[in-house]
């Protein structure tokens, strides 16, 4: 009987040591992280007005890069607090103090946006708004500067993460060639960013017709153009006359997308979103790629800055949006 009680005992162990083994989820790296949830920081960036590189790092830090309890459990991706002026859903965790009261939200994408709101309805960030949205190291300090973190060494963490793993490319905008003579392409592209592709996204690369990664910009459908996409090819795709495409993305037939630009499916809107008030012509942008970006028309653009039908504005402009 003392056998029989010891080989149960074991194959009950054995079987509890599987069970947990095969149960405990599997960690992400910080890059599959970034891969992961970049878009959604991108898509903040044009709704907001904040460095997609600080978003994205501030949620590689203080989710542990998705591995943390807060964040698997209840998808808290920036460890933001109840606070008084919290009425959602809630979860209890030690972290500072014993259980604390967090937030808890339904998606990542839910996390994202209350973190964004959370700095733009504050008045002590408020005048991280008025920096450049591409000088993350100085948003990086202002946000220490607000009491976003009591962490002396936050900004230098942030600012690690983001050199680190170029996170700064998610807030160039600049998408055309530097040189049409060697063709070398400077645009933004999270096809370009991301390290590694899934077998999904190199065949598109290769064929340009797989089912997209929809998204909202500007409260219209789109989706990012891909190496060998025209817009006759895209109507096919889905379902609507060249006519439309065309219209849709200020193009006249025989223009081709470049690679990483937003491709509209529903007419744009007449202004950018709030908190996109003006815009600094870049190097080697146009008020047609400006106008793509922030997803206005570009008939519109030209009114709101007393612009003729094909004027042009020299670079370092300010163009208004809104």
């Amino acid at each position: 009987m003392g056998k029989v009680v010891r080989v149960c005992t074991f194959v009950i162990v054995s079987f509890a040591f599987a069970a947990n083994v095969f149960a405990a989820p599997q960690r992400l790296t910080r890059q599959e992280y970034i891969d992961k949830f970049a878009r959604i920081a991108v898509q903040e960036m044009i709704e907001h007005h904040i460095p997609a590189s600080i978003t994205m790092a501030q949620a590689c830090l203080e989710s542990a890069d998705g591995n943390s309890e807060l964040t698997r459990n209840s998808n808290n991706h920036f460890g933001i607090k109840c606070k008084s002026n919290w009425n959602g859903p809630s979860v209890r965790h030690t972290d500072d103090e014993a259980n604390e009261c967090f937030r808890k939200y339904r998606t990542a994408e839910e996390s994202f946006r209350d973190h964004s709101e959370f700095l733009t309805t504050s008045n002590r960030y408020s005048f991280l708004f008025a920096y450049d949205i591409r000088d993350f190291k100085k948003w990086a300090y202002g946000l220490k500067k607000a009491g976003y973190a009591t962490d002396p060494a936050y900004p230098a963490k942030l600012i690690k993460i983001i050199d680190d793993f170029r996170l700064y490319e998610l807030d160039q905008l600049d998408w055309k060639y530097v040189s049409t003579s060697d063709k070398t392409r400077r645009h933004f592209s999270l096809f370009g960013f991301l390290r590694k592709k899934s077998p999904d996204q190199e065949l598109a690369v290769a064929t340009g017709f797989l089912p997209r990664t929809i998204e909202k910009r500007n409260r219209r459908k789109a989706f990012i153009a891909i190496e060998g996409d025209d817009y006759a090819r895209i109507a096919d795709e889905f379902r609507k006359k060249d006519w439309q495409i065309y219209k849709y993305n200020d193009a006249v037939s025989g223009d081709v997308p470049q690679v990483g630009e937003p491709v509209f499916l529903q007419s744009k809107r007449s202004k950018a979103p709030r908190g996109n008030d003006f815009h600094v012509l870049q190097n080697g942008e146009t008020l047609r790629s400006v106008a793509q970006w922030y997803g206005v028309k570009l008939s519109s653009l030209r009114k709101m800055n007393r612009l003729n039908d094909h004027e042009e504005v020299p670079v370092g402009s300010t163009i208004s949006l809104r």
